[in-house]
């Protein structure tokens, strides 16, 4: 960016009490004119109220078919050091756990290799480094595999898999999402260094149904910690709620979605129907110190959930009630390969998993599968698009 271009608009977002990203790009602009000129690129976008990039082609390194995002801008005459900014994405640890070394070694890295400019985390959760040229793509992936990195995923493939802090800083975590979400990274490096698929999937592991990585609103697989016996109830600390002034009957059992948990004022006892209760958390998150989850403990699998693109939005819905979640996790690679086969052989190009499944129907999709129905799989429940009642069946 020349010395003379002016940002008005960008200078805007700076005000404020929050940090802003303007203001991070500004101090890369002194070190690094990429950085420069896409301020200049940025500010013309929010004059023209359009974007100013393009695809320009495939990039990538050898070996790989994921990983890098080609990146071009229509203006390359005007602003020249952002003629080609590609991304790169790279794996991130199971939790997002670095060290200060490690970081430093990322941004090295980085400053010499591309823009310096970095996104911690992508949606995926990958480490994400904003802006480099083509020529320095394969200099940039050898840096980062001989400090120990690996890049993740893009196109049609297996997206890096992610997962909340789990067991390390959670005493909720039903299985330990730190350990899987590192077994199947490795276990499945084809599928997501190598596109192959009709378009991409991501896994994510949420340890409880709190679900800190949002797994149910953005996994076409989200696994979700659960427990298969009954919560747990110290009558005695749910006496210390009561004398701490807590109204349990309102803020426990009435907004129990199940209604599953009912409260005797007199005695100050709580009681639990365990068949109804749907595992959700709230009253545990509530009375932490009185009711504490069962000790039959895995995860839930779900399926499906994707944001809007051809189709609307959709939150994951129910495949596997209940799986135990151990280590070596076979019975939970098995199905990812069935399911994988059957989306690979039915799906259109760039059509999700959930969408392919609500195309077809579930009945279809679990045959294909070997997986038995069950209840909880109704997508909907009362508004089942799968179950199609004959005239005869419908009383008035």
């Amino acid at each position: 960016m020349a010395e003379e271009t002016k940002t008005p608009q960008l200078d805007d977002l700076e005000d404020g009490p929050w940090p802003s990203f303007v203001t991070e790009i500004k101090r890369a602009a002194e070190k690094n004119p990429m950085a420069g000129d896409l301020l200049g690129l940025l500010e013309k976008s929010y004059e023209d109220k359009i974007g100013h990039w393009k695809h320009g082609g495939i990039v990538g390194v050898k070996g790989y078919g994921g990983g890098v995002i080609g990146r071009y801008t229509d203006m390359p005459e005007e602003f020249p050091n952002v003629r080609e900014f590609h991304t790169v994405r790279v794996a991130q640890p199971s939790g997002w756990f670095y060290t200060t070394d490690a970081l430093r070694k990322i941004c090295d890295i980085w400053e010499e290799h591309g823009s310096g400019l970095t996104n911690f985390h992508g949606s995926t959760g990958d480490v994400i480094l904003l802006g480099t040229k083509t020529e320095e793509l394969q200099p940039t992936f050898d840096s980062l595999s001989d400090a120990g990195f690996d890049l993740g995923g893009s196109g049609s493939d297996l997206r890096s898999p992610s997962c909340c802090v789990g067991p390390a800083r959670c005493e909720y975590a039903c299985f330990d999402t730190l350990d899987m979400c590192y077994d199947i990274t490795n276990e499945f490096q084809d599928e997501l260094h190598r596109p192959m698929w009709p378009y991409k999937f991501k896994i994510k592991m949420s340890g409880c149904a709190n679900d800190c990585v949002a797994a149910v609103a953005r996994a076409d697989c989200s696994v979700i910690g659960t427990w298969r016996d009954s919560i747990t109830i110290d009558q005695d600390e749910v006496k210390k709620y009561v004398d701490g002034g807590m109204d349990v009957q309102k803020l426990i059992c009435d907004k129990c979605p199940t209604r599953c948990l009912s409260f005797d004022a007199k005695t100050s006892e709580l009681s639990v129907d365990g068949d109804e209760c749907s595992r959700c958390m709230h009253c545990v998150n509530y009375m932490h110190k009185a009711i504490r989850q069962g000790s039959e403990k895995g995860a839930t699998i779900l399926i499906g959930a994707k944001s809007t693109i051809v189709k609307s939005a959709f939150l994951s819905w129910v495949l596997v009630p209940f799986m135990k979640m151990e280590a070596p996790y076979t019975e939970f690679k098995e199905l990812m390969g069935r399911i994988w086969e059957w989306w690979d052989e039915n799906g259109k190009t760039r059509e999700r998993l959930g969408e392919l499944v609500y195309r077809v129907g579930m009945g279809e999709f679990l045959r294909a599968i070997d997986l038995p129905p069950v209840p909880q799989m109704v997508f909907r429940p009362r508004a089942n698009p799968y179950v199609f009642w004959q005239k005869e069946e419908i009383s008035d």
